[in-house]
């Protein structure tokens, strides 16, 4: 099942390495992670970028070349490996990490939506085991442990792989990137369209490149602008909104779980309920029992 999603990212197939979970991403892109335990891996290769994070084990993990040997000092590091580079590994242990797989396509693409720039000729660093606190930050909580395969989480995937790509350009390619800083909000009539948007399609999947269409602007603009404008990253507005709905449900009709669950947009009762109590402290059940005592 998670093969096909890596069907254009083969680099890690001839490894002994495990696939815990993939994904694929917008525009192409994907997620996996990974586990080994005892390897070695010669002259690995591929066309593609990949941006590895150690969610464990990095100690147990190095990279020779030659008689040369680069190892991690911490549990947790970051690794990036551009197009078309060689590597050789060796893991003496458990390890456990995360890949972000990405072209140059995608690199271009970005630098001409977020900085109105010329995006060809992108020339990506080639890292081994440094230690990044916004990668790591981002890989072991917000990537790590989403569901992939759950639509609610889409839009925090694809804000947090945005984010991840333009660090990447800023601090660890040969483009002078300058830091992008917060503009303004929505305008009064671009967010009352995007929340009426939101509210007629609660009971369905929503991507951030849905919500950004309706206003016209690139995914990290409207990201980025949306939160100057109701304090809330979108993932965050929308789960908001469907636990809002959920709760006058509960309160006001005689509706089932499974019931409320599709129409506030969560797969199932089941998942709607994990959600609801993460959020609130108590399951629907007692929160419909109570309130109604």
């Amino acid at each position: 099942m998670f093969t096909d999603t890596l069907n254009h990212y083969p680099r890690m197939r001839q490894t002994q390495a495990r696939l815990v979970s993939s994904t694929q991403l917008k525009n192409g892109m994907a997620l996996a992670r990974w586990s080994n335990l005892k390897d070695r891996i010669e002259n690995i290769h591929s066309n593609h970028h990949t941006l590895s994070v150690y969610l464990n084990g990095a100690e147990n993990s190095l990279r020779w070349q030659g008689s040369q040997t680069i190892a991690s000092a911490t549990s947790n590091s970051v690794c990036l490996m551009p197009a078309n580079l060689d590597t050789n590994w060796e893991v003496r242990g458990p390890i456990s990490h995360l890949h972000f797989y990405f072209s140059d396509t995608h690199l271009s693409q970005l630098i001409e939506q977020v900085w109105d720039k010329d995006g060809q000729r992108v020339q990506l660093d080639e890292i081994d085991f440094a230690e990044d606190a916004l990668l790591t930050q981002l890989f072991c909580t917000t990537l790590g442990q989403s569901n992939w395969q759950d639509p609610l989480d889409q839009i925090a995937l694809d804000s947090a792989t945005q984010t991840a790509l333009i660090h990447t350009l800023r601090h660890y390619s040969q483009r002078r990137l300058p830091t992008l800083r917060p503009t303004g909000g929505l305008p009064t009539w671009q967010l009352k369209r995007v929340v009426e948007f939101i509210e007629h399609h609660l009971n369905q999947p929503l991507t951030l490149t849905d919500m950004a269409g309706v206003t016209g602007l690139s995914d990290f603009h409207f990201a980025r602008m949306f939160k100057q404008a109701t304090g809330y990253p979108p993932h965050r507005y929308v789960l908001n909104r469907r636990l809002t709905q959920a709760r006058h449900l509960l309160v006001e009709s005689f509706l089932n779980m499974t019931e409320i669950a599709l129409q506030c947009g969560f797969g199932s009762s089941s998942h709607f309920s994990n959600r609801f109590r993460a959020e609130t402290g108590v399951s629907p059940t007692e929160y419909r029992a109570k309130q109604r005592s």
